[in-house]
């Protein structure tokens, strides 16, 4: 529940900060005091548009902070699913509205806008007249009837809700393949002519390297034989360097005899001579293997573009380029199978179409038996509220197209006089009347509702007498089971009220300022009394407020124990 309320620098607000208990705390001031100001301040944190001209006169920034004490096991989970946990128990929203910007705190950690406004989600709800247009809504109307049955409908909703995931994956799928014949023949068309060009190719892994180094071979032939020629006249018997050796090998052997220590010279020069041989021997064999052929020459390069050609388009190596027709491969097997993918497709389809419109029907069921129970449940609640000849109906129709709250639409109907029919709420209902419906909804949903902390605004709108102390009874109601905020001009809710607090406007050093205090139980029936009489405040009104406050006092002991 909201446990602190701190704000500074907004509009009138200078600074307050206010603790509020639980069951209903009720706010009550003159009108123009800021009421619309304090409920401001929480919207912000529900992430309504802030703006400079929030920002008290002067003031750098204007700052709204609420604490709230988690317990409630939903708001918990919920929060977990937003990555946001309390810390000893507590949750800590903040915004402060700078000029153009807004800074957002969770327990001092920076979030966004929408962050905030998500968090505050799990934890309070505002009830204005926005709330109550709602109301005219069919979703919405759909959503509290599940609310109310929410023991057994919300397992047969989530079994619609997977049905329908299900549904919408396989109508998904058959639409991948719900392509025109026209569309299918020249993909197929095209997926065959490049597996069968790959294919004609007939490659081989690594082929094109070995292509690569001939060709780079037979290009540089003619440099290569040149080369080698003139190698072998340099290393060659006919006045190269094989002569030369011959030469130096006679004359070294005519004096070895003169000096042994020749013979060693000799035998190296012998060797470089064997060598020699032998260099000028293989040299020879090459050179006598090697002949330009034209044929070769053009058959090499030709294949060499064809495989040059390929690599272009499928792939940047032999073995890209026949993974490349695998895959394709794979596509048009998928293609030829179309027919039998197809005809798979529209039965998944089916089974699933059947099956969510099987949990549909059930969860309708469900819905129509707890529709009956809310039906009587909230015609009750309106009779006690002063709609004394109501007739409240819900009515349900089947949907065109089914959708993850299954295949119902619902329609809340009333006549709030004899002899009237039913209508849709819409045309009957007037803004004052739809915050009552609401009222009593809520006071049916008080023990199933799973935010903590409800704000209730314009709950009073054009009520008085004995409506608005049936109203009143329906606010203690939703007070025993959750915390409540009103803020009322009427002194039957104020009277009602576990807390009061009034908000009040004064001049402050020449500037307007407004202040949140709670009252005491003397304080509380002056501000009562103030509700019922006005300006002047006699004894008669006193005794009045009085009254009116032990009588609320034993309502709440006894009826509502």
């Amino acid at each position: 529940m909201l446990i602190h309320l701190h704000v500074k620098n907004l509009a009138l607000i200078e600074e307050t900060e206010v603790e509020f208990g639980p069951g209903l705390n009720i706010l009550t001031g003159e009108t123009g005091a800021g009421k619309s100001i304090l409920l401001g301040s929480i919207s912000l944190i529900l992430g309504t548009k802030s703006s400079r001209g929030m920002i008290r006169e002067n003031a750098p920034y204007a700052l709204v902070e609420l604490l709230f004490q988690v317990e409630n096991t939903k708001a918990r989970e919920a929060l977990a699913a937003l990555d946001i946990y309390p810390e000893e128990g507590q949750i800590l929203l903040s915004r402060k509205i700078l000029d153009g910007r807004s800074v957002n705190k969770i327990n001092g950690e920076t979030v966004t806008v929408s962050q905030m406004k998500a968090a505050a989600s799990c934890l309070l709800d505002i009830h204005g007249q926005h709330e109550h247009q709602s109301l005219l809504y069919g979703d919405r109307q759909l959503d509290i009837l599940d609310a109310y049955g929410r023991e057994r409908i919300a397992s047969y909703r989530a079994d619609v809700e997977a049905a329908y995931r299900d549904y919408r994956k396989a109508l998904s799928e058959l639409k991948a393949l719900d392509v025109d014949e026209e569309q299918r023949n020249r993909e197929m068309s095209f997926l065959e002519f490049e597996i069968r060009e790959i294919q004609d190719a007939a490659l081989c892994p690594g082929e094109d390297e070995d292509l690569e180094r001939q060709y780079r071979k037979l290009m540089n032939g003619k440099k290569i034989m040149e080369a080698l020629q003139s190698v072998h006249s340099a290393a060659g018997y006919d006045q190269g360097a094989g002569d030369l050796v011959g030469e130096a090998q006679r004359e070294l052997s005519r004096v070895t005899e003169f000096d042994e220590e020749l013979e060693a010279l000799e035998e190296s020069l012998d060797q470089v001579d064997s060598l020699l041989n032998d260099f000028n021997r293989e040299l020879s064999s090459y050179m006598d293997r090697q002949s330009f052929d034209e044929e070769t020459f053009y058959n090499t390069e030709r294949r060499l573009d064809q495989v040059n050609s390929l690599k272009a388009k499928y792939g940047h190596t032999v073995e890209d380029i026949l993974a490349y027709q695998e895959k394709q491969q794979k596509k048009l097997e998928e293609l030829e199978e179309f027919d039998e993918n197809l005809r798979r497709a529209k039965e998944q389809k089916e089974r699933a179409e059947k099956k969510l419109r099987q949990a549909s029907y059930e969860l309708s069921g469900i819905r129509k038996e707890y529709g009956k129970q809310l039906e009587k449940e909230i015609t009750e609640g309106l009779r006690e509220m002063n709609f004394e000849q109501v007739k409240f109906a819900i009515v349900f129709r089947q949907s065109r197209t089914l959708t993850e709250k299954g295949c119902d639409e619902v329609e809340y109907e009333i006549s709030t006089n004899p002899g009237e029919k039913l209508k849709p709420l819409g045309q009957i209902a007037s803004g004052g009347e739809l915050s009552r419906i609401m009222l009593a909804i809520k006071a049916i949903l008080a023990d199933r509702d799973e935010i903590d902390t409800l704000i209730f605004d314009e709950i009073d709108t054009g009520i008085s007498g004995r409506t608005a102390q049936k109203v009143s009874e329906k606010m203690a109601v939703i007070g025993k089971h959750r915390q409540v905020l009103c803020i009322t001009h009427l002194p039957q809710i104020a009277a009602m009220a576990d807390t009061h607090f009034e908000i009040e406007k004064h001049v402050d050093h020449g500037q307007t300022v407004t202040q949140i205090h709670p009252l005491s139980e003397e304080a509380s029936v002056r501000e009562l009394a103030r509700l019922l009489g006005g300006a002047q405040i006699t004894d008669a009104v006193l005794q009045n407020a009085r009254e009116m406050k032990e009588l609320a006092r034993v309502h709440k002991n006894t009826r509502l124990k």
